[in-house]
């Protein structure tokens, strides 16, 4: 690879276009040099006006020494950091009355973020999977002012292959994708199409990356080509319903009911860390589940807890509903 000046500190624009003119060059070594810069966390600006004192009055008092009354009742640890950290975006967006935005957050984040978001006075948040049944969202946050439309932060692609003959699961196109260097969360939702391949959500300053650098999934060679959000085909997800009678609601005993495994081999996957909870990997067997709790298991599928019931005999009647 050429030797490259340093420079003196760049603003995010001017660095995302550096970049930028790097990419169609496809360097050996990209992955390691180039796109680690171009996929570090950040959050582009969609507007920017001057900022002024009176920016974050609102916000600075309900932000000093409250994020934890304000994430009072969250019980995961991961999701109380990242909310944590949405609220800090969202102090700076209100101060310097800027439209900020997250990368993709996981349902659990989402849900926790915009209710603790709706709290803050004069603040507006905006929510994007790029469909309405979306799962994996970006979040804009900005003062209600300044956050006056939805920004144009997600992309979708479209990636094709001879799948008639060799069909490939969600975690191959995951895999595959991640093997080029992106980061998880800088993707959206994968939805897959059978024979015809799959569509997937993006931040749109990858797209380019990623239809240069994708080239196989699984065995089949494919191609990647940016497509319209309004082209996207999705519909309601299959799903199974039935009910399971069991002495706990221990994750391995209702998790072995639903994808019909037996609890050793459950237990094996946990130890394996490929049972999530909620889209955070557990590590004991015996983590409690509720109530609309989402169970993944990798290579499985997910599973969705439904109405518990006591018995007469002190079990637990559960329903299960399994997503295919």
């Amino acid at each position: 690879m050429p030797a490259m000046a340093a420079t003196g500190f760049t603003t995010p624009s001017v660095l995302r276009k550096a970049l930028h003119s790097f990419l169609p060059l496809r360097l050996t070594h990209i992955n390691n040099t180039l796109f680690y810069y171009k996929n570090l966390r950040s959050f582009p600006l969609s507007t920017h006006l001057n900022s002024s004192a009176s920016g974050m009055c609102h916000l600075a008092q309900a932000m000093k020494g409250d994020a934890n009354s304000l994430l009072k009742g969250v019980a995961d640890r991961s999701t109380i950091e990242a909310v944590k950290h949405i609220l800090e975006m969202a102090k700076r967006a209100s101060a310097r009355r800027e439209v900020l935005h997250t990368d993709f957050l996981t349902p659990p984040v989402l849900k926790e973020s915009m209710i603790v978001l709706e709290k803050l006075a004069d603040m507006k948040a905006v929510a994007q999977g790029g469909y309405p049944q979306a799962e994996r969202c970006r979040l804009s946050v900005g003062h209600s002012e300044v956050l006056t439309t939805a920004p144009d932060i997600v992309a979708a692609l479209r990636i094709t292959g001879n799948f008639g003959f060799q069909s490939c699961s969600h975690g191959d196109f995951l895999g595959a994708i991640l093997g080029t260097g992106i980061a998880r969360e800088k993707l959206g939702d994968i939805i897959l199409q059978g024979e015809k391949g799959a569509q997937v959500l993006i931040v749109p300053e990858l797209v380019d990356f990623l239809v240069s650098s994708l080239e196989k999934v699984g065995n089949v060679s494919v191609s990647c080509t940016k497509m319209p959000l309004l082209a996207l085909e999705y519909e309601e997800p299959r799903t199974t319903t039935f009910k399971t009678i069991e002495l706990s609601l221990r994750v391995d005993a209702l998790a072995s009911a639903g994808f019909k495994l037996s609890r050793s081999k459950l237990v094996d996957l946990i130890s394996n860390g490929d049972v999530r909870v909620n889209w955070t990997t557990v590590t004991k067997n015996g983590t409690t589940l509720k109530t609309g709790d989402v169970v993944s298991v990798s290579g499985k599928g997910r599973l969705k807890i439904g109405e518990i019931n006591s018995t007469k005999k002190g079990k637990y009647a559960v329903e299960l509903i399994r997503f295919l």
